[in-house]
């Protein structure tokens, strides 16, 4: 059992130290199988190696939220600009064409509301996320939360059972405890969990110190975007985190509540795969309105 009153910092990350990539382009996968990396493939690049993920799966816990109204009118007209879609079952089976050859993060755990205790939630079965095509599976890890850490982890490492009987990667995607700082000792510890626990990608918060969260996870780890933010904010958050080694965003309510969705996740797209700067990214972003 760990001793709890001699846990140490980390002080070695070998920031200048990239991670070996000689056997496939994404760190950590060196072995990993055929179809896992194939999978891996088409959600990130295989030029910049980052994605562009657009997530939606908000509405499976605040419902109709601004933005997600009508996903079939909102999603739809954004879909093309985006690396991957993140979404639940029935959302991407109902608003989505089937003809969409996006790769699908698909969210795998249910159960719980904002109107309710958080967090207690079930997994979806393999079969589905199978029928839906998946390219990979989602589910949330509530670190630092003593009511549902266990159960959580619990279903994550299951998720990640079924992941690696068909070859299917898995996200990880950690929670904030309500007692927990939000700083990259928490987000570390999140993210290093969620590796340890078999990802293959890890998504969490941006946060002072990032570089040491992105170098202690020896998979991918894309940041989300959080609460809506000004456009240029949001940029800035994207630049750094990419700065840090970030390999991508899973961006929604930034993209789909901004006043020029789809100018929007365009910028986005430019800051994640071409390094461009949050300024010049927010020019684009306004030209791209005014064109619209």
């Amino acid at each position: 059992m760990a001793d709890l009153d001699d846990i140490r910092d980390g002080d070695n990350f070998g920031l200048n130290t990239p991670a070996s990539t000689s056997g496939f382009y994404l760190k950590g996968m060196d072995g990993s199988d055929w179809g896992l990396k194939n999978r891996m493939a088409r959600i990130f690049n295989p030029e910049s190696g980052r994605t562009v993920m657009l997530a939606f799966d908000h509405g499976f816990l605040m419902g109709p939220t601004s933005g997600l109204e009508r996903i079939d009118l909102g999603i739809r007209s954004l879909v093309d600009y985006a690396d991957c879609l993140m979404g639940t079952r029935g959302m991407i089976r109902s608003c989505i064409p089937a003809g969409c050859t996006k790769p699908v993060c698909l969210r795998t755990d249910t159960g719980t509301t904002i109107l309710t205790e958080m967090n207690h939630n079930t997994l979806i079965s393999e079969e589905e996320a199978i029928s839906m095509n998946a390219s990979a599976m989602a589910a949330m890890l509530a670190i630092g939360d003593a009511a549902t850490e266990a159960s959580t982890i619990a279903n994550f490492s299951n998720l990640v059972d079924i992941g690696n009987t068909y070859s299917i990667p898995v996200m990880g995607v950690t929670a904030v405890g309500k007692d927990m700082a939000r700083d990259a000792r928490y987000f570390g510890l999140a993210s290093r969990v969620c590796a340890e626990n078999g990802a293959s990608i890890v998504k969490t918060y941006y946060t002072e110190g990032f570089e040491k969260v992105v170098a202690a996870c020896p998979v991918p780890v894309v940041i989300a975007g959080g609460k809506k933010l000004p456009e240029l904010e949001a940029l800035e958050l994207c630049y750094k985190a990419i700065q840090c080694g970030a390999s991508g965003v899973d961006m929604g309510r930034n993209v789909f509540q901004s006043d020029a969705p789809t100018a929007m996740i365009q910028a986005v797209s430019a800051v994640v795969h071409k390094d461009m700067k949050p300024q010049e990214a927010f020019d684009l972003f306004e030209t791209l309105k005014n064109e619209g």
